[in-house]
């Protein structure tokens, strides 16, 4: 029996253009991405950097302006339908499910997130939750291992018990590796508030 539910949040909940970035990247002259920039991502994803140390990093390498980096970086974000809030306020006020968000996110997004949807918006998302945990914020990262045990060792979660939903199967192999179940989520083609229907959920 499923007893809680772990979901992410981008093309979960929020909508993404995962090319977007890398489209705005090349309009500023950055058209490789190395593996030092890949690097340098991640370790601003886990919070191992500071938001003024990643733009200073490619405003020193390419001669990026802060402003022109900031709306390249955040490009990737797109709208937040409320249909979606909705059925999450709905499975939350059940109370039928131990509910928690981890989100592999950064500063500067989340920061962006909170500006567009606004603060009550934020505020009855955010409070649908038992633990909001985004990777900047926990220093752990999907898809690594760890990031899975964190969570259920923090909240004494039964990985048996569990469902994760994330839209990149690379995170949900990773999950399932330890015994949780889940869903692989297709954006475009399926929607979280499809839960219930898509998933054999008592």
């Amino acid at each position: 029996m499923i007893k809680n539910i772990i979901f992410d949040f981008g093309d979960i909940f929020i909508n993404l253009d995962k090319q977007a970035t890398y489209r705005e990247m090349t309009r500023l002259g950055v058209t490789k991405i190395s593996d030092e920039m890949i690097a340098v991502y991640h370790q601003y994803e886990k919070g191992l950097m500071t938001t003024d140390e990643f733009i200073n990093f490619y405003h020193d390498k390419f001669g990026i302006e802060k402003e022109d980096l900031l709306n390249a970086w955040n490009a990737v974000l797109l709208d937040f339908p409320k249909k979606r809030l909705d059925f999450l306020k709905e499975v939350s006020a059940s109370k039928k499910y131990r509910l928690f968000l981890l989100s592999n996110t950064n500063d500067l997004h989340i920061k962006w997130v909170q500006n567009a949807v606004g603060p009550e918006f934020y505020s009855e998302f955010k409070s649908s939750f038992e633990q909001f945990y985004l990777s900047h914020e926990i220093n752990f990262r999907k898809p690594d291992s760890e990031i899975y045990e964190f969570v259920l060792n923090e909240n004494n979660l039964i990985a048996e018990e569990t469902l994760f939903v994330d839209d990149v199967k690379e995170n949900t192999d990773s999950a399932n590796k330890l015994g949780i179940h889940v869903w692989n989520l297709i954006p475009g083609k399926e929607d979280v508030t499809e839960l219930f229907t898509k998933n054999k959920i008592n």
